[in-house]
């Protein structure tokens, strides 16, 4: 699958694995530092702890929080999500809200299953067309695509085209053909341009109208969106969205994939909603080259809940969960606002909140209100450092893997197992073995049904769990002994992974929704477009705007403590167009000051064109500099977090998604000089 392409990340998992800031047991915060303690103390500490403030005070009383890592995690993700059901707790939050939920949503209301998640089959375009993402630096996200430098090259190389729409000229934009700015925030407006423009010249969903529901109605509520309508507010003109809409549409096979950049501004289900809809429309969608389904070996659509909305809502704002999870954007308040229901115990799997949710230096003033935290986590770090206890889990090296979330978000279908490099230490826990534990202890003792699956599901461990669902998936052999299906024994067998084949359409069979058709204007969409339309009766803004930034070397906040990583020019900097370098009287390689409605940081410039004017960037995960972080690589370069700007009051309406881009700012010179690099 990776065809000899090694990600640099990859061969940071030794430093990791020998990080001698890496927690090796569990260790008890005191009031003067840290003590170790064993792991029947630890668990008891547990126990005790969190029955006691749910008998006290509710079971909504404790929250949990499952952070990036768990899905990359074969135990944490079989594992997890149990420990929270056995909470029975309505505050469960995760870095969903701040990444990828409209992508859930809209596959939700569209699809009938929130994982029912098209992917660009990009091995096979003739135009690949990218909002808000940078899978050169990313490794696709959601569209495993390993050495998806040479993918896109292939694309070019066989006379296709790559179109990025980026506030920034990304290392992706870099080679593309064509790279377009657009003002962040204003992709939905964009978006909804082109819908009107393929409504327009008339639509051709060609097989997809058999069982598509909508289209019509689709027609009517963009007919105010034009390209003339929306071009001075996304900073594009008129005639280039034109253009670029009839020229996908023209390809013999084209596939439209907005990421996260889409996803985390004020319309991030709206645009990802559209992004949809311009596939349906073009006919793009379940098509060889276009936007298609997976087949995975372990069938993730019946083992995991399809999704459900506004069963019940936040206890202060009053924001809907979805999928049995709140915004995280609201823990804090949840946190801090007196009455009942209020959070007085946390429990946190593989999360660096405090470095990667809305307002950090807000809610790390809140999780010292807590009466009790404990963290599931290998690091002291900006998070954990509040935690009463953390569980340690072993090293990454010493467990086995299989991907059971991003094989279903691969542009091929494959299945590989990793066997643990190293023996766990006898005095060590897995992942799986900390969070089932945790479970058994915290189940209700009266609830006989769910205490016989935590304990089964104890004995199975991941090894048994993925044998039963690579037996019982779509290439499996069930559980005939004399089969000769694909089986975990035939996965060890072939340590490069079992290639499955390529994506191949799969509709209507594969939708989950009653009627088994594409559902092309749910209501709880068509609703939010109003919102979009007052959106466009404000006119274009001026001031200026943050986003982020992905770096190859960089994932999240968890990777800085490794010193190959790194190491290297400074890449914590706010990019600064020239024009506006001018213009506010800063200087390449000076310190600026940025403050938004929540925070102000001091970064160092880089003045660059490759943003465009009117908008200033600064990365992801970083801000290690407070105090009791125990990253001592990750503390040299420790950087300004981005996510002191971001402001947990701003989210998308519809899906309560956190606002990471298109943050208004203010941008002056510093009276004091930044963070000295390393």
């Amino acid at each position: 699958m990776s065809r000899g392409h090694i990600c640099p990340k990859a061969v940071a998992l030794k430093d990791i694995h020998e990080d001698p800031n890496r927690l090796r047991h569990p260790v008890r915060r005191l009031r003067d530092g840290w003590e170790k303690i064993t792991w029947d103390v630890a668990f008891h500490m547990v126990e005790e702890r969190i029955t006691g403030i749910q008998k006290e005070h509710g079971r909504d009383a404790v929250a949990i929080y499952l952070g990036n890592p768990t899905v990359h995690n074969l135990g944490a993700m079989l594992y997890a999500p149990q420990l929270a059901r056995a909470l029975r707790t309505k505050n469960r939050f995760s870095a969903t809200s701040v990444d990828q939920l409209p992508h859930h949503f809209t596959s939700w209301a569209m699809y009938g299953h929130q994982l029912l998640l098209p992917i660009p089959d990009v091995d096979h375009t003739e135009f690949f067309l990218m909002f808000g993402g940078n899978p050169i630096a990313s490794n696709g996200s959601i569209m495993t695509s390993p050495d998806i430098k040479k993918r896109l090259g292939a694309i070019r190389s066989r006379g296709g085209r790559i179109v990025v729409v980026d506030p920034r000229r990304t290392e992706t934009a870099n080679v593309a053909d064509q790279h377009i700015f657009i003002r962040p925030g204003t992709d939905a407006l964009m978006l909804a341009a082109m819908v009107q423009t393929l409504m327009a010249d008339g639509p051709q969903p060609g097989r997809l109208a058999e069982f598509t529901t909508g289209i019509e109605t689709l027609g009517e509520v963009v007919a105010g969106f034009t390209p003339e309508a929306v071009a001075p507010i996304c900073g594009v003109e008129a005639e280039t969205i034109r253009q670029l809409t009839r020229d996908f549409a023209a390809a013999s096979a084209g596939v439209c994939h907005g990421r996260m950049g889409v996803s985390t501004q004020a319309f991030g289900g709206l645009s990802q909603w559209l992004v949809q809809a311009i596939n349906v429309l073009t006919g793009n969608l379940d098509r060889v080259g276009g936007s298609m389904f997976t087949k995975p070996a372990v069938e993730i659509l019946q083992r995991l809940s399809p999704g459900r909305y506004n069963r019940w809502r936040s206890r202060v704002r009053g924001l809907p969960e979805f999928g049995g999870e709140l915004p995280v954007s609201v823990l804090a308040e949840e946190i801090r606002t007196p009455g009942d229901g209020r959070i007085r115990a946390l429990i946190t799997n593989a999360g660096n909140p405090v470095l990667s949710t809305p307002d950090g230096s807000g809610l790390s003033e809140a999780l010292d209100d807590l009466e009790f935290m404990v963290s599931i986590d290998p690091y002291i770090n900006e998070t954990t450092r509040h935690a009463d206890l953390i569980l340690p889990p072993v090293s990454p090296l010493e467990r086995d893997h299989y991907d059971l979330v991003f094989n279903a978000l691969a542009i091929r279908n494959y299945a590989r197992y990793s066997k643990p490099i190293f023996p766990k230490p006898s005095d060590g826990r897995h992942d799986w073995e900390i969070l089932s534990e945790l479970r058994i202890l915290l189940t209700d003792k009266f609830d006989l049904k769910n205490r016989l699956d935590a304990e089964a599901m104890h004995q199975l461990g991941t090894r048994g769990q993925l044998t039963v669902g690579l037996r019982t998936g779509p290439y499996g052999k069930g559980f005939n002994p004399f089969g000769s299906g694909l089986s975990l024994s035939k996965l060890e067998e072939s340590p490069h992974g079992v290639d499955l084949g390529p994506l191949q359409p799969q509709l209507p069979g594969r939708l989950q929704t009653r009627n088994k058709k594409i559902a092309l204007t749910p209501q709880l969409l068509l609703d939010d477009m109003k919102r979009l339309e007052e959106r466009l009766a404000q006119g274009a803004d001026e001031g200026m705007l943050l986003i982020g930034r992905r770096h190859l070397r960089s994932c999240n906040s968890w990777l800085h403590n490794s010193e190959r990583l790194v190491r290297g020019k400074d890449r914590c900097t706010l990019m600064v167009h020239p024009d506006d370098a001018v213009r506010l009287n800063l200087a390449d390689g000076g310190a600026a000051r940025v403050t938004s409605n929540v925070g102000s940081l001091v970064a160092p410039v880089e003045v660059t064109d490759a943003v465009m004017a009117g908008v200033v960037s600064l990365p992801h995960g970083y801000g290690h500099g407070r105090k009791g972080v125990r990253l001592d690589v990750a503390s040299r370069y420790a950087g300004v977090s981005v996510n002191d700007l971001t402001d947990p009051a701003e989210v998308d309406r519809l899906t309560g998604n956190a606002v990471l881009n298109g943050v208004p700012v203010a941008v002056e010179p510093a009276s004091e000089p930044a963070p000295p690099p390393a």
